[in-house]
């Protein structure tokens, strides 16, 4: 089995007293491939270190739409910089949160247009983060419909109809540990769509899938989500492993 995590924030602090034995736990449980999104710049040096000391590591370059403050030109400043240093597998992770300030909406509708054009200048997909804005999300990828823009939207744990309006912008989903949560009704929604769509991740360390839940969340926790998943298809754990590979190496090309 070969499983890709396709959105892990592994170089934070939480992993620094761990961070080998970590990831070769994960590639024990058979997590090959680490895609690293972005947060800002106080955490930028960090997630570029990590991927030049593990090679099963890529990292992506983006602000995280929490980061988006009254310095958020600052800030769109620094990841562009490192953009202009070098090349990234993805623009993430970006997007809108309204689920803990509104204090900046205008700032992060700002920032996510500027940085979703450094993606197709680039030639990459984008990372969505949509917590309590998926419809919003949505709303501005239809603003570049035809210009080739194509992602996944983040840690979905939406409705039917959300999940259809992401799919036909031909963007994945991204499922982590919340389809394992008793009551958060995501594997309904996923019973019906198939496969094609779909990829998992963890959020490391956040979002920990039990029976881990309320522990740090790690890789080696993948198989956890893609297990569930199985589940909720009604296929076998190889077959999900397969195409959820599948279906990362072709939108971010590792």
């Amino acid at each position: 089995m070969f499983l890709i995590d396709t959105h892990a924030h592994l170089y934070l602090p939480d992993f620094d007293q761990d961070r080998a034995s970590m990831l070769a736990a994960a590639s024990k449980a058979g997590v090959e491939q680490f895609l690293l999104p972005a947060i800002d710049a106080q955490t930028h040096g960090a997630l570029v270190s990590m991927e030049e000391q593990f090679a099963q590591c890529r990292a992506m370059m983006g602000v995280h739409p929490c980061s988006i403050k009254e310095d958020y030109q600052n800030e769109l400043a620094i990841a562009q910089d490192w953009w202009r240093q070098r090349d990234f597998i993805a623009a993430g992770e970006i997007g809108l949160d309204f689920y803990w300030d509104k204090t900046y909406v205008d700032q992060q509708y700002e920032a996510f247009r500027v940085q979703i054009e450094w993606a197709l200048e680039k030639k990459v997909p984008i990372v969505i983060h949509s917590r309590n804005a998926c419809l919003e999300c949505v709303q501005v990828i239809k603003e570049y419909k035809g210009r080739g823009l194509n992602g996944v939207f983040h840690c979905f744990s939406g409705s039917s109809e959300e999940a259809r309006e992401i799919i036909k912008l031909g963007f994945y989903l991204g499922i982590g540990g919340v389809l394992t949560y008793k009551n958060a009704g995501l594997g309904a929604v996923l019973s019906d769509i198939p496969l094609e769509h779909i990829m998992l991740e963890t959020d490391a360390p956040y979002l920990t899938p039990v029976p881990h839940r309320g522990k740090r969340n790690e890789s080696s926790y993948l198989p956890l989500i893609a297990t569930k998943l199985a589940e909720v298809k009604g296929i076998s754990l190889e077959q999900i492993a397969k195409e959820t590979t599948q279906n990362a190496r072709a939108l971010f090309k590792v």
